[in-house]
């Protein structure tokens, strides 16, 4: 979870305490009503669960609390809860050494990435996902590694209930856990929250509740509750028998947010109208990684200070330097008059410097500011000369809000990491290219295939980027200047699709008025849901 400065204590020890709602809602569902559990609690804090089972007077067999924290653990160890052994490790140690299977583990695990893990925490954490067959790597959060190695230490009935990021639902890292717990899993209930739960982090949380009942079934639903006070009137019975079938194939959870007809409307679509992706047009890369974006992308007065006009090429940096679908130079040269960033630096070697005195001079001031020290600008043989520096056809906006936004570079700008380059194949026009993305699925299928970050920010990836439908037609290309003049005027994106919609969904690609409507509610819902978070 993105912390916010101040707090880099929980950054290292990833954990954030649950709130009661939280912890009495997730009892509820998975006592039951049963007396007779063993309970695994696999990182206690300072032990709101332990507080909720003695509170609400739970009958149970044994509980085990493991906390890696010992002032934490010792806090646990102080509250008066019978049948109950609190022990002070590390889960992944934990998990690799005992014996012990359990009905029901339930918690909040730690969010803490890879690079903050001790050498032996990971080599711990491998072996979990070794045995349970996945596939181990420096992307992988504690997160993941504690809801895994629970799953491992179930009994062939068992349950989980945990907090976790509601980056589960889409993020690639998370994909193999996902569909580990599909495989897993006969019932997998998702409670998630309007507003965020954590007053410090940005990223929003769910409830993951899953359960094995020994049958060929795997179910799963998806609900949404405003607040973590609102679970109080959420009946668990809500969440006995989930009904939407496990797509195996389909590597997002962020699907099972929408009702099962507009699930069955996403899954068929594609292959029922034929309706490729980008990636069959045009490859999607990040875009020039400068490393140190402030020193190598410049306004014309830092050109003209150092005579460095032969070095500085026309580029966009941001999302704000573009408000139309057509990139193009008299766009470039107001962004230029404006005094933003609209060049970007592509000096050469030190040999081919020539003596050029004002590029010396700004290479030595970049020194005298440590630019060259960064870890990107450190590993080149010249600090100062940007690799991949290609122009592309098109612009893809890396971190979107209302709508995400493809853009025809006729501008020949060069990018920066904030927006993807989207370089076409030799048969693929780019005008229609672009024109074609603007219509309700292509929408839809950003949404699903990218991720929600705080501020109701939407990002795609380039692999994301490629597999979002495109109903592309050479014939769309006369569509792109009234699309790019609508969107200079403000039109708002419901105008553009009443007309995008028509003219390529129903008139190219033949969707029926219900299904264009249905792809219309689809986007709506889940960019509402995105834009929701932005408080």
């Amino acid at each position: 979870m993105q912390l916010i400065k101040n707090a880099s204590e929980e950054k290292l020890r990833g954990g954030f305490y649950t709130p009661e709602e939280i912890a009495s809602f997730i009892l509820k569902w998975a006592m039951n009503g049963s007396d007779n559990y063993s309970i695994l609690e696999p990182s206690c804090g300072d032990g709101v669960f332990l507080k909720c089972l003695l509170k609400d007077s739970y009958q149970f067999e044994n509980i085990t609390a493991v906390e890696f924290n010992p002032s934490e653990a010792e806090k646990a160890a102080k509250i008066e809860l019978p049948n109950k052994e609190v022990i002070n490790e590390d889960f992944h140690v934990f998990c690799n050494e005992t014996k012990d299977k359990y009905d029901l583990v339930i918690g909040n695990p730690p969010y803490i990435r890879y690079q903050y893990f001790a050498e032996e925490q990971q080599k711990q954490a491998e072996k979990i996902f070794t045995k349970a067959g996945l596939k181990y790597s420096k992307l992988t959060n504690a997160w993941v590694s504690f809801v895994v190695g629970s799953t491992l230490l179930l009994k062939d009935e068992g349950k989980i209930a945990f907090v976790v990021p509601a980056e589960l639902l889409q993020v690639s890292y998370a994909q193999q856990l996902r569909e580990f717990l599909a495989r897993e899993y006969n019932k997998i209930n998702i409670v998630s929250f309007e507003k965020l739960v954590f007053p410090d982090i940005q990223q929003e949380v769910l409830l993951l509740l899953c359960e094995k009942n020994k049958t060929d079934k795997h179910r799963i639903e998806h609900l949404e509750v405003k607040d973590a006070s609102s679970l109080a009137k959420l009946d668990v019975k809500r969440l006995k028998s989930p009904k939407k079938k496990i797509d195996f194939e389909n590597n997002k959870w962020t699907f099972y947010f929408l009702d099962q007809e507009e699930i069955d409307f996403l899954e068929n679509v594609a292959s029922s109208k034929k309706i490729p992706k980008i990636g069959d047009y045009a490859k999607v890369q990040v875009g020039i990684t400068t490393g140190a974006n402030s020193y190598f992308t410049v306004p014309l007065d830092t050109v003209q200070k150092y005579d460095l006009h032969d070095f500085a090429k026309p580029m966009v940096g941001r999302s704000v330097q573009v408000d139309s679908v057509i990139f193009n130079t008299v766009d470039w040269n107001k962004n230029r008059e404006k005094d933003v960033r609209a060049h970007l630096l592509v000096f050469p070697p030190e040999k081919q410097l020539n003596g050029h005195d004002g590029a010396r001079e700004y290479i030595k001031k970049g020194e005298s500011d440590d630019v060259h020290t960064g870890y990107k600008t450190s590993i080149r043989d010249d600090w100062f000369v940007i690799p991949s520096v290609k122009l592309s056809d098109a612009l893809f906006i890396r971190r979107n809000h209302l709508f995400p936004r493809l853009i025809a570079n006729q501008a020949k700008a060069y990018t920066t990491d904030t927006m993807h380059r989207v370089f076409l194949d030799k048969k693929t026009k780019i005008k229609p290219f672009v024109a074609s993305f603007y219509n309700s699925l292509s929408l839809a299928f950003s949404e699903i295939s990218g991720r929600s970050h705080g501020g109701g920010v939407l990002e795609l990836m380039p692999s994301e980027t490629e597999s979002v439908l495109l109903p592309y037609d050479e014939s769309h290309e006369e569509f792109l200047d009234k699309i790019d003049s609508m969107m200079r005027s403000d039109a708002s994106i419901d105008s553009i699709l009443e007309f995008t919609d028509k003219k390529i969904l129903h008139d190219g690609y033949g969707l029926s008025k219900k299904e264009i409507k249905l792809a219309n509610s689809i986007w709506k819902k889940l960019s509402n849901r995105r834009l929701n978070r932005k408080h």
